[in-house]
């Protein structure tokens, strides 16, 4: 199914990174682009560089904030024609002595923030001309086991099982739903990062990859091929897989990771 110019999308976390560059690209191509973020200088800055897009601020973890902005939408468009649900957020385990509630902040924002966004999103998701689409944005993480992602691994695995399901249920309802799954890219969180990633990617050469595959609203879509074969190794071979990881991470004498999100 070929893209439409002029359709109405709402992007989360797009105050930076990737959903910054999506921002940018779908707005390039004539289309209405809401992008919402907790950080309104970052959102201000955009909508600076393409008028096409409309900032809101919004945090996806907040219900009164949340339902503002869909209020504030819905004032602009009676419909929605897409949803990108990108906002997420990154904490590492440090073992011996992890901070265990990381898990819970993760999975608050990267899960049940997600799941706030769909809920919100879908009463003028179904009153689009055409269908309509829902975009997560996962990762491949979730594609083998990572030392220290526990939880920010079982946000994503989470996610993708919650709209794969999502499919089945709203296909009779003319809605589809995709699961994109990047590799390593270049953002903000990411450089907080203390370990090789390889085939990093830029953002906005990220941006052109989803925003190009989307046109034909793929189930899932996993990006770069290079790090997804690399990834089947962990299946393929666990026990190799654990040996080339878990010697190379004593993190006992190291300080936490923490990603900020957006």
């Amino acid at each position: 199914m070929a893209a439409r110019a002029n359709k109405v999308i709402w992007i989360t976390g797009a105050s930076s990174g990737l959903g910054r560059s999506l921002a940018l690209a779908l707005a390039a191509k004539g289309n209405h682009v809401i992008a919402s973020a907790r950080n309104r200088q970052q959102l201000d800055r955009l909508t600076e560089l393409d008028a096409n897009i409309i900032p809101i601020e919004c945090d996806i973890t907040d219900e009164v904030s949340l339902e503002a902005a869909i209020r504030r939408i819905a004032k602009g468009s009676l419909h929605l024609d897409q949803v990108i649900l990108n906002a997420g957020n990154c904490e590492y385990l440090d073992f011996p002595e992890p901070d265990w509630s990381a898990a819970r902040r993760v999975m608050e924002i990267n899960y049940f923030g997600t799941l706030n966004c769909v809920k919100a999103a879908l009463p003028l998701l179904r009153q689009a001309s055409d269908r309509a689409h829902i975009v997560a944005i996962a990762s491949q993480v979730t594609a083998a086991p990572f030392p220290r992602a526990e939880a920010y691994g079982a946000s994503k695995a989470a996610m993708q099982y919650f709209f794969d399901s999502l499919r089945i249920d709203l296909a009779t309802e003319g809605i589809d739903v995709s699961v994109v799954n990047p590799g390593f890219v270049d953002t903000p969180l990411t450089r907080k990062n203390d370990f090789d990633m390889p085939f990093l990617m830029d953002a906005d050469q990220a941006a052109r990859r989803i925003v190009r595959n989307l046109e034909s609203r793929p189930r899932s879509y996993s990006f770069p091929l290079r790090l997804s074969v690399l990834l089947a190794l962990s299946k393929l071979m666990p026990g190799l897989w654990q040996k080339m990881l878990a010697p190379k991470n004593d993190y006992r004498s190291t300080e936490s990771n923490r990603g900020t999100g957006e």
